[in-house]
């Protein structure tokens, strides 16, 4: 009996073992890392190099795939009906709030776990290099006294740079087109004066201006740019309203805590990298990691935010 007892404690101990292995063992193999967005733009860059130093830091490929459409709602949802074994991970954007109070989705930002912020960064409001208007204030003048025939570009109906849009225009009381333009079609829409500005991440901005093809007014975020430290900030015209684009990870539901703590930590390492770093400057970007806590709380306050934008511009998913 004893030696029964002895064969069934091991048996229990060896299963209690197997079942912590996955976790322990992680990773294992390949990592898959998911872009909601195709290949070529800023997502997609920065994504690309992080997944590159976080395989170096892990010891393990982490193979970045793109898989674009719907504003992030088909990374998103397969991210979330992924193994929550820490191998499929994807870098998420403001885009995990916008698409899924949209309703691109069945399923709300928070039907997913969600490892970290990476970066952050303003989205300025811009206009032609040469365009007659030099501060945000002539613009709005212009825009109150012939409204709803200005037009401001952002990336798509519902996306993070119209999201600031309307926030931003409507915080001035000033009745614009907006038109969506998508990634690539959006500075194009200005630079060819087909809308008059636009709202853009300051990634997407930051060559263009410098090179005086385009001109920032503005900036709703709570702090000058470093990059543009003399555009002022939305609350420093008048308007207390900011909403910047960040991005970080997310994993399936469940993925054990010990997983995603060993991915925090390796997207922090590899945030924190030279070739990164030198990619945010370049960039103009802001490298500020947040654990999944910090994160979680963050990604609470922006989703009351995305939802209250939405619900005035009558493009909030109905619950």
């Amino acid at each position: 009996m004893n030696m029964f007892r002895t064969m069934m404690v091991g048996a229990a101990a060896l299963g209690l073992a197997a079942a912590a292995t996955p976790a322990q063992a992680f990773p294992d193999g390949p990592v898959e890392f998911v872009i909601p967005f195709g290949a070529g733009g800023g997502a997609d860059i920065e994504g690309r190099l992080l997944a590159k130093k976080m395989g170096e830091i892990l010891g393990v490929p982490f193979t970045p795939v793109n898989r674009p459409g719907g504003g992030g709602a088909v990374t998103y949802t397969y991210i979330k009906n992924s193994k929550p074994d820490g191998h499929t991970v994807g870098w998420n954007s403001t885009s995990v709030l916008t698409t899924t109070n949209l309703g691109n989705t069945d399923f709300a930002y928070d039907a997913m776990d969600h490892v970290g912020r990476v970066e952050f960064q303003p989205q300025p409001f811009v206009v032609k290099g040469d365009a007659k208007w030099n501060t945000f204030a002539e613009f709005v003048a212009d825009c109150k006294a012939a409204p709803g025939t200005l037009k401001v570009a952002n990336s798509g109906t519902g996306s993070a740079t119209h999201a600031a849009a309307i926030l931003l225009m409507d915080a001035a009381g000033c009745k614009v087109v907006h038109l969506p333009k998508g990634i690539a079609g959006r500075n194009k829409s200005v630079l060819n004066g087909e809308a008059d500005a636009m709202i853009a991440p300051l990634t997407g901005t930051v060559n263009l201006t410098n090179a005086g093809k385009l001109k920032i007014l503005l900036m709703p975020t709570a702090e000058r740019s470093t990059v543009f430290p003399d555009v002022p900030t939305a609350k420093e015209a008048g308007y207390d309203v900011s909403l910047d684009l960040f991005r970080g990870l997310s994993v399936a539901p469940n993925t054990p805590d010990d997983i995603k703590a060993k991915l925090a930590d390796a997207m922090t390492k590899a945030a924190n990298s030279p070739e990164f770093l030198k990619l945010a400057k370049d960039n103009g970007f802001t490298v500020a990691p947040m654990d999944h806590k910090a994160f979680e709380a963050m990604l609470v306050e922006e989703n009351a935010k995305v939802k209250a934008i939405f619900a005035s511009a009558g493009l909030l998913k109905t619950q």
